[in-house]
Order: C-alpha cells, then sequence, then structure tokens
C-alpha cells in the first residue's frame, strides 16, 4: 500500500527525488474564485445553494444561537463532556503561557510602550462531513478566548441530516463560542470575510480545512488576517528504528491518512525490517478500519516508505517535507528533535503519538501542511493580537535624537520628514536663546 523509495547511498541535494501531493492546482483554484465572488455578490442565497450543492443538505437556518449550544451539552456522554472539558482546559492553560505582557522602555526623554491588542471578531473554521471534530472548535476558539477576543464565531458544515452534531455544538459551549454558523467549504470562508445577513465579517479567520478552504483563507487574506500557514489536508512523517514497537508506528502511520485524501503519511526508516513490518501491519489497520476508504484514498496517492542511510539523512528527509506532525519513534528521540528545523509539531518516542496532540496535549492541533512550517508554526494566541506601539518623546528626545533623523530623511529624499524636526530643534534654540 506504502511506495518505497530507496535514499540510500544517495548524496547531494534530495529535494528532486520527493514527491509532494499538489495542493493548488488551476481547477480548485478557480472553483474558490468562483464561490468567495459568488457570495459577496449575493450573500445568504449564495451561501443556501452552494451548501445545498457541495454539502448535500439545505440548513433551515444560517445561525445556531447560544441557548442551543448549551442544551447539546447536556445531551451528549458524560465522559465526551469529561474529555471535552479536559481538552479545554489543557488548551487553556498551555495558551495562557504565550500572553504577552505590555513592555516599554525609556532613555533620554523617549517612552516607548508596546502591548498585544486582541481583534475585536474571530472566526474559526472547524471541518466536517467526513467526520465531526470538536476538537477544532476547542484548538481555535479557546485560544482565541484567551486572546482576549470580543467575539468568536464558528462556522461548521452540516451534517446529511442539516444539523451540526451535538457534539461539536457541545464544544462550543464549552470554549465560549458567541455565534455558530453551519455553512462549510471556501463559501464559509468567504462569508466570514464579506459578510452576508446571516454573518457578520470578522477580522481574523483561522482553522484547517480541505485544499478549497486553504486556498480560500488566501484569496481573502487581503480583506481580514489569516496566519501564514497552509492548513490544508492532514500530514504525518514517522521515523521509526529498530526499537519502534511496530504496531505503534504503523498506527500513527494511518491515523493521519484517516482523514481523507490529498494528506501525506510517510515511514522513513534505515532498517528494511522495521519497513516491512510496518508496512504489513498497515495493509492490515486499513483493511479492517471503518475508514478504510478514506485511508487507502491517502496512502494510494500520499503514502511512502523511505529508505535512508541513517538518522541524519531521515532529519533531511523531515525537513525537506515540513510535515504537519513529525513523531520520532527512535532510541534518543529528545537529542533527535533538537535537530529538527521544519515541522509543524514534533512527537518523541513511542508513547507520544499526535493524536494525543490532536486532542488533549495543550498546543492547537491546527498547524502548518504543504510545506509551509519552513516559514510558520501552530495556532497562537498572537494569531488573535496586532502588536500596537506608544511613542512619548520629550524635548530632550528631540535634541538627542532629532539630528539622526534629519540625516536619515535627508539620505531617503523626504524633506518634510526631515522638516518636522527641524523646527522642533528651532523651537528649541529660540527658548534657549530667550
Amino acid at each position: 500500500m506504502l511506495r518505497r523509495l530507496d535514499l540510500r547511498g544517495h548524496e547531494g541535494d534530495l529535494s528532486g527525488l520527493l514527491p509532494r501531493p499538489v495542493v493548488d492546482g488551476e481547477g480548485p483554484l478557480e472553483a474558490v474564485r468562483a464561490i468567495v465572488a459568488d457570495v459577496r455578490e449575493r450573500g445568504d442565497a449564495a451561501l443556501l445553494e452552494l451548501g445545498e450543492r457541495f454539502d448535500g443538505v439545505r440548513p433551515t437556518s444560517l445561525s445556531i444561537v447560544a441557548d442551543d449550544l448549551a442544551a447539546a451539552l447536556d445531551r451528549v456522554e458524560p465522559t465526551v463532556r469529561a474529555a471535552l472539558e479536559a481538552a479545554a482546559e489543557n488548551v487553556r492553560l498551555h495558551h495562557e503561557g504565550q500572553v504577552v505582557e505590555p513592555h516599554e522602555w525609556s532613555r533620554g526623554g523617549l517612552t516607548v510602550s508596546s502591548r498585544a491588542v486582541p481583534v475585536e471578531r474571530a472566526g474559526c473554521y472547524v471541518p466536517g462531513g467526513r467526520a465531526a471534530y470538536p476538537s477544532t472548535v476547542l484548538m481555535t476558539a479557546v485560544p482565541a478566548r484567551v486572546a482576549g477576543v470580543d467575539e468568536v464565531v464558528v462556522c461548521v458544515p452540516p451534517g446529511g441530516d442539516g444539523r451540526v452534531p451535538d457534539v461539536t455544538l457541545a464544544a462550543a459551549a464549552i470554549a465560549g463560542v458567541d455565534e455558530l454558523h453551519p455553512i462549510g467549504g471556501a463559501q464559509a470562508i468567504a462569508a466570514l470575510a464579506f459578510g452576508t445577513g446571516s454573518v457578520r465579517p470578522v477580522d481574523v479567520v483561522v482553522g484547517p480545512g480541505n485544499v478549497y478552504v486553504a486556498l480560500a483563507k488566501r484569496e481573502v487574506a487581503g480583506r481580514l488576517g489569516v496566519p501564514s500557514a497552509f492548513a490544508g489536508p492532514s500530514e504525518v512523517v514517522v521515523i521509526a528504528d529498530a526499537s519502534a514497537p511496530v504496531a505503534f508506528a504503523a498506527v500513527d502511520v494511518v491515523v493521519q491518512a484517516e482523514h481523507g485524501p490529498d494528506g501525506l503519511a510517510w515511514l522513513v526508516t534505515w532498517d528494511e525490517e522495521v519497513a516491512d513490518a510496518v508496512e504489513a501491519e498497515i495493509v492490515a489497520l486499513a483493511e479492517a478500519s471503518p475508514r478504510r476508504a478514506d485511508i487507502e484514498a491517502t496512502l494510494t496517492v500520499a503514502g511512502h516508505t523511505v529508505l535512508v542511510d541513517g538518522p541524519a539523512q531521515a532529519l533531511a528527509v523531515a525537513d525537506l517535507i515540513a510535515p504537519e506532525h513529525l513523531q520520532l519513534m527512535v532510541e534518543g528521540a529528545e537529542e533527535v528533535a533538537a535537530r529538527v528545523r521544519h515541522a509543524g509539531a514534533v512527537f518523541c518516542g513511542p508513547w507520544s503519538p499526535a493524536s494525543l496532540g490532536d486532542y488533549v496535549a495543550g498546543p492547537s492541533h491546527v498547524l502548518p501542511t504543504a510545506g509551509t512550517a519552513r516559514f510558520s508554526g501552530a495556532l497562537t494566541v498572537a494569531d488573535f493580537t496586532k502588536d500596537l506601539h506608544v511613542v512619548t518623546a520629550g524635548s530632550d528626545a528631540i535634541a538627542d535624537l532629532g539630528p539622526h533623523v534629519v540625516a536619515l530623511a535627508g539620505a531617503e529624499g523626504l524633506d518634510a520628514h526631515a522638516e518636522s524636526i527641524r523646527r522642533r530643534l528651532s523651537a528649541l534654540e529660540e527658548a534657549t536663546d530667550a
């Protein structure tokens, strides 16, 4: 089921030898642009028609009120509610550590203060369709709340019955979501960006989704804040040596593959016996899985076993792929992790599966995909805030720093900039002479 790629003995650049899924072809991009334009022009009418076309259902309402969220919380199983509350608590605790305190410094009559100011409204996209993702509600809405966002809005595709699953509504209640709209796909991103009769526009939109959702976020990026990461179809690279339990390594390749097509699931090893054993276990797992079709769709297109010379080459492969999830099932995993440059999140050792991070570890599971871990990271509190600085200067600062401004403004040919300082310097000289 996994295709073999043997890099042993290869020296030099590996980038041309590593296949990657295509995520932004002209077909998806043209479709996204048409959807965004339609929603921008026709609002709710477009949302209802597009929902019926893509989700197979026309919701009776495009908004779900807070009372419905609270009622769903009472309907879910007590064990599920307890799990949601435990996960939310860990997410909150982790992200509280990311809150930036106001900072101020002063010197020579100049005082500069800076503070992180939360946006007023944040939009959180939560996938649906193939499965319910209450965890994504927590992983987006809780950091927004920690950041101090005034209003948190969630968009999620309805199920085949036209309803949002109770477990998703319950997670929204726990996370303190203000508004929830049963809208999915690129049309949800367009609604959050431009607003419709039922959806008021937001300042930032976050959350994972399929390629259409991720491309839609890029299309509206000039309208509102969008994290630089491409949070698209799920990815995992598992690096395993002979110390890795075969059953663990195999299931962790399958875990991300069960999200469905367009993702990536790789096993990297320098031990051919490990490769053989893990591949055989993956086949057995896929055949027995209730999500067999999704697993096979991912593995057939983007499932690979990569044979390498050793740990150094394995890390070179991982850094080139820059996967969403990187699992290190090797001896000395923490030391190996210290050498990783590009990954959304790293999981060390056989007892640290990526599924732990998907639900309860604490950091948001909204992670960069499609190689964007080269320059971006996980969703954080900072994605919901903007830095605001306040500059206060006295005459001493103008006397000390003003000549530097005049010199630099002159070098740039901006005379009015220089004149704004020269006039103040002249006023200081006149005051001194008086």
